[in-house]
């Protein structure tokens, strides 16, 4: 179950990444590339809207759940990277760019454009498969209790 609860953790923590980041990376860029100053309050929006991101990023790595949470989302980032390092044209063509789209998607789409041709998510994805490789995270917690407790046979006073 423990498993099964780290799947499903590690599907929101890649939309996270990849819609949320994308789309606060492309409205931080927007607002500072602007000539007359950004407007504040959409900057500390997609300001705050990283370390949202980056503070669900350290519970996943940090926290003690099943290492598929931070599995699932290393090897999308770390596919789609070896994706771009291969054919660079097939992996830009992953992100949406289309009129039909709504316009939140794009600019989630450019801001992980951004992020795939500068190497973020390559670091990202590796800082992400680090907890998979230590063997604690796939074993259950150990509990201490039931080492203190002693079975006596039936009919024992001692």
């Amino acid at each position: 179950m423990r498993h099964l609860a780290g799947l499903l953790i590690g599907v929101v923590v890649t939309a996270a990444v990849l819609g949320g980041g994308g789309w606060a990376v492309q409205q931080a860029l927007t607002a500072a590339a602007t000539t007359p100053p950004p407007d504040p309050q959409k900057l500390w929006i997609a300001l705050g809207s990283m370390a949202a991101i980056g503070l669900v990023v350290g519970l996943v790595v940090a926290g003690r759940i099943s290492p598929l949470a931070t599995f699932v989302p290393s090897m999308v980032l770390l596919a789609w990277t070896v994706v771009y390092a291969l054919d660079t044209g097939r992996a830009l063509s992953l992100i949406p760019a289309e009129a039909s789209v709504n316009q939140i998607v794009r600019d989630a789409g450019a801001g992980d454009k951004f992020l795939l041709t500068t190497g973020v998510l390559a670091l990202l994805g590796v800082v992400l498969f680090i907890p998979v490789l230590m063997p604690s995270r796939w074993s259950r917690p150990h509990d201490d209790d039931d080492d203190e407790y002693e079975s006596t046979p039936e009919g024992s006073y001692y």
